[in-house]
């Protein structure tokens, strides 16, 4: 049995289980979540999130790139959410490379170099200052009253604010 076929038998009981009780399309918090990919770090959990009550966009490091733009442009647009939340966090693996190297690694592998950064780096608090910043300059995304950055620490669950 694959990882696949659990999570599917899991989707299974998931459903059985459903609150049938229709949830409106857009967040019921207002909210959209930009948080790392990393699978120490569960936005729902730690925020207190549940279905229905924020959109919650994740990538590698959690970094603004021109498809979280695009997001939340939608997000904000079409969805009616006002508030944007940013989550990196301790021990990310964009810590560890460069792009330079990333982008090396990849030409070599493939003969092909990519068409985009990584968007590796070397500091985190910073990292969320120019996400927040990419977010403030983007004429796409409506509302900007509302833009806190955070790290997560994943060896104490905490979360810790980053002014810019």
């Amino acid at each position: 049995m694959t990882v696949t076929d659990e999570l599917l038998r899991n989707a299974r009981r998931y459903a059985a289980d459903f609150d049938k009780g229709d949830l409106p399309l857009p967040p019921a918090r207002q909210i959209a979540v930009l948080a790392c990919m990393d699978a120490r770090l569960n936005p729902y959990g730690l925020l207190g999130l549940s279905e229905g009550d924020a959109h919650v966009i994740r990538n590698a490091g959690g970094v603004v790139t021109a498809d979280e733009v695009r997001s939340l442009s939608i997000s904000q647009r079409l969805l009616g959410t006002r508030e944007i939340v940013l989550i990196h966090h301790t021990d990310c693996g964009m810590l560890t490379f460069s792009d330079d190297e990333f982008r090396a690694q990849v030409l070599a592998d493939t003969g092909i170099k990519p068409e985009w950064a990584a968007e590796a780096f070397a500091d985190l608090d910073q990292d969320v200052r120019q996400s927040i910043a990419r977010i403030k300059a983007s004429p796409f995304i409506p509302h900007k009253d509302s833009v806190r950055g955070f790290v997560y620490e994943v060896k104490s669950g905490e979360l810790r604010e980053v002014h810019p």
